[in-house]
């Protein structure tokens, strides 16, 4: 970890790397991201967690952590950590961690010691799976492309498609309204509203229609579970207390109407759903946001081979779309880039965005043969 005081800096490490050093370098670098995510107090956690790890603070949990036999920076490993413990004091049982997501100058090495001596049966579970993809703020992204796609000439009215979609959140991006740029989408009795810090031209002014939403995840989580829910708010960080709110706001959504989210791994669901009939005059499209590297390699392999394959067949009246919010490893910016078939399948950079919706950084020019706004159909 780095000295006090001293900026913690990236490492570049291949994301796939194992073995002797890299459970190290995964929270040094876990470190490094969120302090430059504005993420200061789970800087800190990690930080702290980091440190019993150096110093060979025994215990089962610890253990684990050390001889992690995956790929710790690609497993995400401290941040599965950070969450089980962010769960735990959210429930009130860990009260001893307050002072650090209060901000308060403590010993946090010391404090984590502790929670992990007297809780580590009820942290060990949060090592079992990946930090789950949980900030509807990611939509303002989505709702981007959407536009865009449209003002390139392919029908208006999209048929979503995600994978990883955890509890669902954006799945309901119908139900959301935007400001994006000063360019207005979405309902007008919304459950929640975004309005990202736009940077650069706005997106095209362009009549949209969502007409259905479908998802994956292997190991889904109910919002309306009081239990699954905590476990999803541990992994918000905690210095973002609007995220919060949208969580609050996302569950109050799920119980009035559950997304449309099942159980199965992302290249078995898009292999399904693409070869579903598609309707003439709209846009399937896929989409997906800070999952891709969880998903292993084979399937990666296989959802890409089944995109270009629909993709190849795909038509004017038919087009298919892939809107991919994810991580740059080589610039560790998140990047929003679209494919889409036919005409646009070598792809283009849309935007660079905050990984929690903040802001939003808009690469493309505007269109000379744009054409004043017309009326807008509801993102619905």
């Amino acid at each position: 970890m780095a000295e006090h005081g001293e900026k913690p800096q990236y490492q570049r490490i291949d994301l796939d790397a194992k073995g002797a050093g890299t459970v190290a370098t995964a929270f040094s670098n876990q470190v490094a991201y969120c302090t430059a995510a504005d993420a200061p107090i789970t800087a800190r956690v990690v930080a702290a967690v980091g440190d019993l790890l150096d110093d060979q603070t025994p215990g089962v949990l610890l253990d684990r952590i050390r001889g992690w036999e995956g790929a710790p920076l690609a497993d995400a490993l401290p941040l599965r950590i950070a969450g089980g413990l962010h769960a735990l004091f959210l429930s009130g049982d860990a009260p001893a961690l307050g002072a650090i997501y209060r901000g308060e100058d403590a010993d946090d090495a010391a404090i984590v010691r502790q929670v992990i001596a007297a809780h580590e049966d009820r942290l060990l579970p949060s090592l079992d799976g990946p930090p789950q993809t949980n900030e509807a703020g990611r939509s303002s992204s989505f709702i981007a492309a959407v536009l865009w796609l449209a003002e390139q000439g392919l029908p208006a009215r999209f048929q979503c498609l995600e994978i990883g979609s955890s509890a669902g959140i954006n799945l309901m991006i119908d139900r959301y309204a935007y400001d994006l740029g000063g360019v207005k989408a979405g309902p007008s009795d919304p459950v929640l509203a975004f309005a990202p810090d736009w940077q650069g031209n706005p997106p095209p002014d362009h009549p949209v229609a969502i007409t259905s939403l479908k998802g994956c995840d292997v190991a889904p989580v109910d919002l309306t579970d009081p239990a699954q829910a905590l476990r999803l708010k541990g992994y918000i960080w905690p210095e973002h207390g609007v995220r919060f709110e949208r969580m609050d706001a996302a569950i109050g959504a799920a119980r009035a109407k559950a997304p449309d989210l099942v159980r199965m791994n992302a290249a078995d669901f898009v292999e399904a759903e693409l070869a579903r009939p598609q309707e003439p005059g709209t846009t399937r499209m896929l989409m997906h946001s800070i999952v891709w590297q969880y998903v292993p390699k084979d399937q990666q392999a296989r959802v890409t081979a089944a995109m270009e394959a629909a993709g190849a067949a795909a038509t004017a009246d038919r087009p298919l779309a892939w809107v991919a919010l994810e991580a740059n490893r080589d610039t560790h910016r998140h990047e929003l880039m679209v494919r889409y078939w036919p005409g646009g399948e070598e792809g283009q950079l849309l935007a660079e965005a905050h990984p929690h919706g903040a802001w939003i950084r808009w690469k493309p020019e505007p269109s000379p043969l744009r054409q004043a706004p017309t009326p807008k159909l509801p993102v619905r």
